[in-house]
């Protein structure tokens, strides 16, 4: 029988691929009853993954950050769990809004004690609220409803008040010439003066990102250090990358992630 995580990863496919899936349909997939997949479903929409209808379990739809979780989650889970093993117990860092961090975000509070979170991304906030081993500093700003980010130049000035060893950040594209690039200028414009109070920069992103460009380039120029990504990542994005002076770390499947429970 395959293991509560490993069912929760393929539900999460399953529902990528088709958008809605009836639990009948799941539980024969899946080889396990009706009662189990009900309870992995109810233990992924407590998680904001997914949502119930009348015997179907649907996908968030949207541009929130419970829609894009569920994408390429296992993916997202194993860059998760290796960027966690460059934090220590105690330390202060900072997280941007994205999926691949607010897996992170869930991932240190779960294997780390006594941080210190800075991040502007109100949905992280909220997601790791139930742990005791994060103090949350949300940075304040003008609130993106959608995203559920803060932006806007109280951002800086709150971040000026930090010094911190490592900024970990999401992205929505790449190009050889722009670099790492977002889709919206204040969210990039956010990363940029959060960036201003890092020794590094670490990029959390899935392989799928290098073959997309979003309109906005982030403008890290030599601050961005290290990017770790799914085995799936092309050579030559990755020797582009190197010759860059940027550090890439390719997660592979047979990477495993902590369990999710909480």
């Amino acid at each position: 029988m395959r293991r509560k995580r490993d069912r929760s990863t393929e539900i999460l496919e399953l529902l990528t691929r088709e958008g809605k899936i009836e639990v009948a349909q799941l539980s024969q997939l899946l080889g396990v009853s009706q009662v189990t997949i009900r309870k992995d479903l109810d233990e992924l929409e407590e998680r904001g993954l997914i949502r119930r209808e009348h015997g179907v379990a649907v996908l968030r739809d949207g541009d929130d950050l419970s829609a894009r979780l569920a994408y390429h989650y296992a993916e997202k889970q194993r860059i998760a769990a290796r960027a966690a093993e460059l934090v220590r117990d105690g330390e202060t860092l900072m997280i941007e809004n994205g999926s691949c961090c607010a897996l992170l975000a869930d991932a240190l509070c779960r294997t780390r004690k006594d941080l210190t979170i800075l991040t502007n991304s109100a949905f992280i906030a909220s997601y790791i609220r139930g742990y005791q081993t994060a103090q949350v500093v949300l940075l304040g700003g003008i609130y993106q409803p959608e995203a559920q980010v803060m932006v806007g130049p109280m951002v800086r000035q709150c971040a000026e008040n930090f010094w911190v060893d490592k900024f970990f950040i999401g992205v929505d594209g790449w190009s050889e010439r722009m670099g790492f690039t977002n889709r919206d200028q204040l969210r990039a414009q956010a990363v940029r003066d959060m960036a201003h109070q890092a020794e590094r920069v670490i990029v959390l992103t899935e392989s799928e990102k290098f073959s997309a460009s979003g309109t906005v380039p982030l403008n890290l120029k030599d601050s961005i250090q290290m990017v770790i990504t799914d085995a799936s990542l092309e050579e030559s994005a990755s020797d582009r990358l190197h010759s860059r002076g940027i550090q890439v770390l390719r997660v592979g499947a047979d990477t495993e992630p902590d369990d999710g429970a909480r």
